[in-house]
């Protein structure tokens, strides 16, 4: 298991932490010592994850706090919050995220409920949080994407799937998406000389409630999970590890994207991932960074 180094003095938001690889990496980064500020959308269940977190981790230092990626309005009240905390931020760990509702939805403000929750809520959140990152030396922005970015393509001709909407496509997209901000998020500091860390991960295929959360949403009976018997798979505790390592490890590298080792990147230790050549195409991630502004209204950092 990867042992999360000394954490004490610094300070995360974790989207996504009362389940799944989001809870794990939360408990694991407040074992270390790390203060983390539990962003969830819901704070009942929230505040029930947080109390399973501190039965092992009793000195754990959490706290609740309420944001939907799928509102902007949300998520600028949650980025109010933070920076009026007047407090260093050291890492912005974007984790949450819907899979493959069977019918199209939409977000508060009308965008495409995958594409809207997965990409543009953290896009509009890590550019709110920009400023506080930027003040604190070594701060780092940390993104999950999906194993299914290998096979997605940004459909800039009909990004909210208003044409044409199959489920694990719009997914991918959107998780395809997020390795493209992570990317230029990291090009931009590059070149403008901030002291901050862009990185990427996928947790391969992990057993959680991604799988079953979105199937079911719109639906009046509930789908039971699939037991994919002959799909390689892992627990929660592997699988939160290329989301850890990105985050916290000091080897980590700048735009450098982590997954799982073995079995056709489903599960296994940890390792570098290869970039997709859906993402490495000229001007698509800049391209998709000013479509995104565009779209939210969130003026770039100076």
């Amino acid at each position: 298991m990867y042992a999360v180094p000394d954490q004490s003095g610094r300070r995360f938001v974790v989207t996504g932490a009362n389940s799944g690889t989001g809870k794990e990496a939360t408990k694991r980064i407040a074992a270390a010592g790390g203060t983390v500020i539990m962003a969830v959308r819901s704070l009942e269940r929230g505040a029930a994850a947080r109390e399973d977190i501190l039965r092992t981790v009793p000195q754990a230092d959490i706290e609740l706090r309420a944001l939907d990626l799928a509102e902007l309005s949300s998520v600028h009240a949650f980025a109010r919050t933070v920076l009026e905390d007047s407090l260093r931020l050291d890492v912005l760990v974007n984790n949450a995220g819907v899979m493959a509702p069977p019918q199209r939805l939409e977000t508060k403000d009308g965008f495409e409920l995958q594409f809207g929750s997965n990409f543009l809520g953290p896009f509009v959140l890590t550019n709110l949080l920009l400023p506080l990152l930027r003040k604190t030396p070594g701060a780092r922005v940390t993104t999950m994407s999906s194993g299914t970015a290998n096979v997605a393509k940004i459909h800039f001709d009909d990004l909210q799937s208003n044409r044409r909407y199959r489920p694990m496509a719009a997914y991918a997209q959107s998780k395809l998406a997020d390795m493209l901000m992570a990317m230029h998020l990291g090009s931009q500091a590059d070149q403008k000389g901030w002291a901050l860390l862009s990185t990427m991960a996928h947790p391969g295929y992990t057993r959680t409630n991604l799988q079953t959360a979105g199937a079911n949403l719109g639906r009046e009976r509930q789908k039971a999970p699939i037991q994919r018997t002959l799909v390689p798979s892992q627990a929660v505790e592997q699988g939160a590890e290329p989301l850890l390592f990105a985050a916290v490890d000091p080897n980590a590298e700048q735009g450098a994207y982590y997954g799982p080792g073995g079995a056709f990147g489903m599960v296994g230790a940890t390792k570098r991932t290869r970039i997709p050549r859906s993402a490495r195409r000229d001007g698509v991630a800049s391209r998709l960074w000013s479509e995104a502004q565009h779209l939210t209204g969130v003026e770039p950092s100076p």
